[in-house]
């Protein structure tokens, strides 16, 4: 089997220290639609260095997103061929506000393996923490196509119940067609997101925006509308990715209410409202 579960859970965690200033903090909030309108005072506590707050998906890409996906599907007991992966879902979970500055120290580890059968999910887990203490760990779920079927714990189900109701607020959010352009400067160079060539390879008719930058356009969503704009609130933010978002296409974020959180599903409007965001939860105070 080129994944060994027990031996990929067993291995000793990477540590590596990351570091980030304002500067990382406003060009992830630009990346993630921050900006519009430019004077906008609630825009500005997402650009402006002297009222910077920090949206807590910044997380996802603090350090560059140092150890990342890449050093743990390098980690023993995986090989794995990285045509066949797929980033399946992310979740963040904050221990305490996120500084606009810092440094701290990031240690990485598979937390977890799961066998679904005709592939295996691997739980990339980094905890992240600085002098005074932890600040957040994120949780990746990297579906590998092609690699299940040894019988292992299938893992937990994710899925959600679609509520009942009309959502209590539908914001819909256009992708700039330079959206990916800017996004990839927070860190991820995959060249799936810029180039034409290399996504017509990967089965795409064109470059597809990352599901971490839709990652973050929904949370910014969230905290602006139903959070009052307070970043502080947020406790822990799950996703499941269901789809692509191309740039220049338009999300539509739909939100309900539920008791400590929000429930939020993103379609692609273009697209007959094609799932983009499943199963998603802003868990907050």
């Amino acid at each position: 089997m080129p994944i060994d579960a027990a031996k990929a859970v067993a291995a000793e965690p990477r540590t590596a220290e990351i570091a980030w200033s304002h500067k990382d903090v406003q060009l992830y909030h630009l990346g993630v639609g921050a900006g519009v309108p430019a004077t906008d005072p609630d825009e500005l506590r997402y650009t402006l260095e002297s009222r910077l707050h920090v949206l807590p998906s910044f997380a996802t890409v603090a350090g560059a997103g140092s150890p990342g996906v890449i050093s743990g599907l390098s980690m023993p007991g995986v090989d794995v061929d990285l045509t066949h992966v797929l980033h399946g879902g992310q979740t963040v979970a904050l221990h305490r506000p996120i500084p606009a500055e810092g440094t701290a120290l990031a240690t990485g580890r598979i937390a977890a393996v799961y066998d679904k059968g005709k592939a295996a999910i691997l739980v990339m887990r980094t905890e992240v923490a600085d002098a005074e203490g932890p600040l957040w760990t994120n949780d990746a779920q990297i579906f590998v196509r092609g690699e299940g079927g040894w019988g292992g714990d299938r893992g937990p189900s994710t899925r959600l119940d679609t509520p009942s109701g009309p959502p209590d607020k539908t914001v819909e959010r256009p992708i700039r067609e330079d959206q990916a352009l800017l996004y990839r400067l927070s860190g991820d160079w995959n060249p799936l997101h810029a180039d034409p060539e290399f996504a017509k390879l990967a089965g795409f008719d064109r470059p597809i925006l990352h599901g971490l930058c839709t990652y973050g356009i929904t949370l910014k969503a969230v905290v602006d509308t139903l959070l009052g704009g307070d970043v502080a609130r947020v406790r822990s933010y799950t996703t499941r990715f269901a789809g692509v978002v191309y740039p220049g296409e338009t999300l539509c974020i739909r939100m309900w209410r539920r008791d400590g959180g929000v429930q939020v599903a993103v379609s692609a409007v273009e697209r007959d409202e094609a799932p983009v965001l499943a199963d998603t939860i802003v868990e907050h105070a």
